[in-house]
């Protein structure tokens, strides 16, 4: 029944055919979207609750963002940081004052804002804290997702993101998440950085125990360390702060940023943090060609003024409880294990129903879109535009499919 359900057979084909299988994605070939909805190229529409892994915090085709975009393509898209562009400082001066921070460096990818993190920690730990030349060690957490390049599939625990891509890179030291003596125990006079997500997405949406994140920062203080925070998936509104580090009032030395940073319409990240950090990268160290390019600031520009309301922040917070206590009535009832952080959910299904897999296959048939992650866990993120009723069919969807 799945299979007549979920179409489109052609288009399915094609895309394995022409494109090398580094995802599996469910066999929906969408078309359109707005808001919270997609639709197929068959017509059949489904309720988005993945959000592009959150980099749609704001909908399909925010109409403020859209406007935005198409104002620019009819001035200017690229110059290259050779040069300046009009949109420039107005991006970095408004997304430095929402983190808090002096400066911004503007990438693209979420990847490469990690990348420039560890960049700018060891340099920081030459030039700053007396590290050794060549010795830097950064201390990450099992479970972690960072990305995908070699240096981060390096320090990954995951075997499918790390398996058969070595040599690695060497320097980082791996430590049990939610483990504040393990990490202080891990620190040596070599460490310049503790790199972690406030909540881990991709390993289930795991929230660490209450007082976790405080202590890194103390620990990050005394031992004269960079607290780096990955808020690439977690940031930006997803779980009812504008940072999920605000939860217990952190505030890390570093924010990484993305996905919803680009609204959903170009790829935009920034690595935000004060003068004494970033002022250590000097012009030729670090760049990219289109990173900070006029049509993503124009873009992120709206995007960091959508959340200087805090509108989203509490349209997150508010739903994220209906969600919560729907999600919550499910335990016992073919879910063991839910952790919700705002509008972003981890579920786990009982295994003996069925897989994580199979489970975002029997609700996509039924019109809801998700994500499955290790085994028979799945995640919710749906767009912060959604509303009561539509949470509400999602988790009527969900209840049919397990009881099912």
């Amino acid at each position: 029944m799945v299979d007549d359900i979920l179409r489109t057979p052609g288009a399915v084909r094609d895309a394995e055919r022409w494109t090398a299988h580094n995802y599996h994605p469910l066999p929906v070939v969408i078309s359109s979207a707005e808001g919270a909805w997609l639709t197929d190229v068959d017509g059949r529409r489904y309720l988005d609750c993945l959000a592009g892994y959150s980099a749609l915090n704001f909908g399909h085709r925010h109409p403020q963002l859209i406007a935005a975009a198409h104002a620019q393509l009819d001035r200017l898209t690229l110059t290259s940081r050779a040069f300046i562009h009009d949109q420039f400082a107005d991006f970095c001066r408004e997304l430095a004052e929402l983190c808090g921070k002096d400066l911004v460096l503007p990438m693209n990818t979420g990847a490469e804002a990690v990348e420039t993190g560890i960049k700018v920690a060891r340099k920081w730990g030459y030039q700053v804290k007396g590290v050794a030349a060549g010795q830097a060690n950064i201390v990450v957490a099992e479970g972690n997702f960072h990305g995908r390049t070699t240096t981060i599939v390096s320090f990954s625990t995951d075997e499918d993101a790390r398996a058969d891509f070595g040599p690695y890179t060497p320097g980082f030291t791996v430590v049990p998440y939610g483990d504040l003596d393990a990490l202080a125990a891990a620190i040596d006079e070599n460490t310049v950085a503790v790199l972690l997500e406030p909540i881990q997405g991709e390993q289930g949406v795991v929230v660490p125990p209450e007082g976790y994140l405080p202590g890194v920062r103390q620990v990050c203080t005394e031992r004269n360390l960079l607290f780096i925070a990955d808020e690439i998936q977690s940031g930006l509104g997803r779980t009812g702060e504008t940072f999920a580090c605000d939860h217990e009032g952190v505030v890390p030395d570093m924010y990484l940023l993305g996905k919803a940073l680009g609204g959903g319409i170009v790829p935009v990240s920034a690595v935000a943090a004060n003068a004494d950090v970033l002022g250590v990268l000097k012009p030729g160290q670090h760049g990219s060609t289109f990173g900070g390019n006029p049509l993503a600031c124009a873009v992120a520009i709206e995007v960091v003024r959508l959340l200087a309301t805090g509108e989203f922040q509490r349209r997150s917070a508010e739903l994220g409880e209906r969600l919560r206590a729907g999600l919550e009535g499910l335990l016992g009832k073919g879910l063991v294990g839910v952790r919700v952080r705002g509008l972003w959910a981890g579920l786990d299904i009982d295994p003996a129903l069925m897989s994580g897999r199979e489970a975002c296959e029997r609700l996509a048939a039924r019109g809801v879109l998700a994500k499955d992650t290790h085994g028979s866990t799945i995640r919710l993120a749906p767009p912060l535009v959604i509303t009561e009723e539509e949470i509400d069919l999602a988790l009527t969807q969900l209840a049919e499919v397990l009881a099912a």
